[in-house]
């Protein structure tokens, strides 16, 4: 058994991404856990390489030891993975789309549970039988 299976998996943490990856996949890990764009991602660290070359390699070489590479169960499929790209992005608009769906879903419900305990029901009921 490795230290893993006690360990949840946390979307929210910031690993490597070596599917995406140039070089180590620091980027592309970055990209997926901050919802910002992958290629103006590399681009800004190249640009910024160019003044700030030793302190870019010397960053990107600890990330690049440092962070983990991104699990392979960490999402169930391609929409797990979206919604998880987007609560990161916008957590607030996540909860208000989540609050959202609570709501009409549970107006549903009501509708549904005036109609169960309705004598229209009872009624229909009877009829039927």
């Amino acid at each position: 058994m490795n230290s893993r299976d006690y360990e949840p998996v946390n979307r929210n943490r910031l690993y490597r991404n070596p599917r995406r990856r140039l070089l180590a996949g620091v980027c592309a890990g970055i990209s997926d856990w901050s919802g910002f764009n992958l290629t103006a991602l590399r681009v800004i660290v190249v640009l910024l390489a160019i003044p700030f070359t030793a302190v870019i390699l010397v960053g990107y070489g600890l990330l690049a030891l440092l962070l983990p590479k991104t699990p392979a169960d960490l999402y169930r499929d391609e929409a797990d993975e979206e919604f998880w790209r987007e609560t990161r992005r916008a957590p607030t608009d996540s909860a208000a789309n989540l609050n959202g769906r609570f709501r009409r879903l549970d107006e549903r419900l009501q509708r549904m549970e005036k109609w169960l305990t309705s004598r229209e029901y009872r009624f229909r009921n009877e009829l039927d039988d």
